[in-house]
């Protein structure tokens, strides 16, 4: 379970703490689905779709295989003198040109400019590296990122298309037994000049580049780590500066906590200070949710008034708000915050009822002015001796 007490300061202040509510989802059988058949029977891990038509796609043994018609018909053939290798991870430029990547020993990186007929060495690591997939930002400019050695971790770039790469200048610092993973070669993504690296093992965190990998900072992942299963497994983007972050336990597939987040860009709206969270006005999102275990959350008002809201939670019953949320803080058009308490699944038959209550106080308290300057102690003390909790 995590949890942490989260504080939010706007036209007023809410106060709760904060903790997941896990359910069981049983996802319908995908449909729509076409299945084709490969000339290969390697595991095929590498994809990269170019156009609806063309699509690039590496694997074990040495495999490349190249579709032109949208997956009727596929090309392929095993990287010379590589047959023993596992290319996991791809990236197809047009019908001619690709660079694949290889995860393990040997760490290689090669290029082809005919469809596949020749490829030709364009980067070999060290011994000790492992690579763990290719990304790139522009038709020219792309990261290949691989596992820490010597404590950092392995960033190369290029900036002619595949053709030269070079190991970047300031390369982030990883903790021990933190590593990549290389199974979906999806853990780096490079957007303009801003880098995303997602990392597991001991630690699994999101290290964010602002100006294409000269200095870097590190964001610790609510998701499962602590083991050499655990972290984070992919990123993808939404163009807005929101990363989505998937991954988990790969050895406990049927968990079903610490394995989806999402990084939001910093919003100086909102802070966190001594185990709490902070709103203070409306923040760039106007509705905001949070799994919380607390039962309570108070509003501090302009006109120093103290508004408290108490309910029940549960925390053995699933919640049917996206993630488990048990309560929501949403500020709309105007000087008005609303705050909203949610309540466990219920399954009526015909003739069965079901409630929930909410408990309301107002009393009197200070406006502090502006978050920085809340006594978070005294404000907690005089909810709970108000609520008798």
């Amino acid at each position: 379970m995590i949890q942490k007490k989260l504080l939010a300061l706007a036209l007023g202040l809410a106060l709760f703490s904060c903790q997941k509510v896990s359910h069981e989802v049983v996802p319908e059988k995908p449909q729509g689905w076409e299945i084709y058949s490969t000339p290969k029977e390697s595991s095929l891990r590498g994809l990269s779709p170019v156009t609806g038509d063309i699509v690039w796609v590496s694997g074990s043994r040495g495999t490349w295989m190249r579709t032109l018609d949208g997956g009727k018909t596929w090309d392929s053939g095993t990287i010379a003198g590589l047959d023993t290798v596992d290319f996991r991870s791809i990236y197809g430029f047009d019908a001619e040109k690709a660079v694949a990547v290889s995860a393990g020993q040997p760490a290689v990186i090669y290029k082809t400019l005919d469809g596949g007929k020749t490829w030709v060495l364009k980067h070999q690591a060290s011994e000790k590296a492992f690579l763990d997939g290719i990304t790139f930002a522009t038709e020219e400019r792309g990261y290949v990122f691989g596992d820490p050695e010597d404590g950092r971790w392995t960033i190369l770039e290029t900036v002619d298309q595949g053709e030269s790469w070079r190991l970047i200048d300031s390369l982030p610092q990883a903790a021990e037994g933190e590593a990549g993973f290389a199974a979906s070669a999806s853990s780096l993504i490079a957007e303009g000049d801003h880098l995303y690296l997602g990392s597991g093992g001991t630690e699994a965190n999101l290290y964010v580049s602002k100006d294409r990998g000269n200095s870097w900072e590190k964001f610790k992942s609510p998701l499962q780590q602590g083991e050499s299963s655990q972290g984070i497994f992919a990123l993808t983007s939404t163009g807005k500066g929101e990363i989505i972050v998937t991954g988990g336990d790969y050895l406990h597939e049927n968990q079903n906590e610490g394995n989806l987040g999402i990084f939001l860009p910093e919003d100086k709206k909102i802070t966190q200070r001594d185990g709490y969270v902070l709103v203070e006005g409306p923040p760039r999102k106007p509705k905001l949710g949070f799994d919380s275990k607390a039962g309570w959350m108070a509003y501090l008002m302009r006109n120093n008034l103290l508004f408290v809201k108490r309910w029940p939670t549960f925390s053995k019953r699933p919640y049917n708000e996206m993630a488990g949320l048990t309560l929501s803080i949403w500020y709309p058009d105007g000087p008005m915050c609303e705050l909203e308490p949610i309540g466990p699944q219920e399954i009526l038959k015909p003739g069965d009822k079901a409630s929930f209550t909410e408990d309301w106080w107002v009393t009197e308290h200070k406006f502090p002015g502006n978050a920085k300057s809340v006594d978070l102690n005294q404000l907690e003390a005089k909810v709970k001796k108000l609520t008798n909790k």
